[in-house]
């Protein structure tokens, strides 16, 4: 088996921050852009976008401290209009504020299973309201930094599983086979799951350690069909298939009438016993 652990698989979340950034500044052209991953209710600004100073950069910031900190105390975005003079915000950062010369500003929370993980940060030079556009923006990229981050913590918590699962156990140990089972269900749906291209072909490389050598007159099935047929593999009705993998139900419906065409099935119990026998499936 090839190093399933955390560290070696997960990549830099500051990565995802500024890939988002840079995404958001797309759509927010002439506006500073400003992110941090959140531990023990503190954060460091590590992604700037739009900056003409490096006052912010790597600005330590604790919960309630200003804009950042505040959005991190409340759990819920905040606003200025004049950083400088906002009555309801701690000034602790005034400087490098200043230096910067920032006025308003507003921060988001990135939020994960009731938990802040990073904030997200929107300026202007100007006083005044930055504008709903503005915070749309930042909020969609909130929640695709949080889906993100919440994928790669199921990755974490699911390879640290893996690491007891044995993929050569023997044809009669059930419960180790149903363990290599499942565990290529959920890597297959983590891998469709991920917007990380690297990650995402890590998982699936693990995954092809646990299916091992296809027989030669397998039929070739697409990766998604691959995906379907491993969730139904495990009893997930369409429904559930279609939650886990991000698709619609109908869809699945499609895609499993193609995979019992292509194995020769009747039935999704057929197909899934075929290939098992064809080495499609663990």
């Amino acid at each position: 088996m090839p190093d399933i652990s955390a560290a070696a698989l997960r990549p830099d979340d500051r990565d995802l921050l500024r890939g988002i950034l840079r995404r958001l500044a797309g759509g927010t052209p002439g506006y500073v852009l400003m992110a941090g991953l959140v531990d023990h209710d503190a954060f460091t600004i590590t992604e700037l976008v739009g900056t003409e100073t490096d006052s912010l950069h790597r600005l330590f910031v604790r919960a309630g401290e200003g804009v950042g900190g505040g959005a991190v105390a409340r759990g819920r975005p905040t606003a200025v209009n004049d950083y400088v003079g906002a009555p309801q915000i701690s000034h602790q950062h005034d400087a490098a504020v200043r230096r910067e010369g920032l006025r308003s500003m507003v921060a988001v929370p990135v939020t994960v299973d009731g938990a802040t993980r990073a904030v997200l940060y929107a300026a202007t030079r100007d006083e005044g309201s930055l504008g709903d556009a503005v915070a749309t923006h930042l909020l969609g990229g909130a929640r695709a930094i949080g889906g993100e981050l919440h994928v790669r913590d199921e990755v974490d918590r699911r390879l640290a599983a893996l690491r007891g699962v044995d993929p050569t156990v023997r044809a009669d140990d059930r419960d180790a086979r149903d363990a290599v089972r499942v565990a290529h269900a959920e890597l297959t749906a983590l891998a469709a799951a991920t917007t990380d291209p690297t990650l995402a072909a890590r998982l699936l490389a693990i995954d092809a350690q646990l299916v091992g050598a296809r027989q030669h007159d397998a039929p070739q099935l697409s990766a998604r069909e691959s995906d379907v047929l491993a969730q139904v593999a495990l009893g997930c009705t369409y429904a559930e298939t279609a939650r886990r993998l991000t698709l619609q139900p109908d869809t699945v419906k499609g895609y499993m009438q193609t995979i019992m065409a292509k194995l020769g099935a009747h039935s999704r119990h057929e197909a899934v016993a075929t290939a098992r026998r064809l080495g499609l499936l663990p």
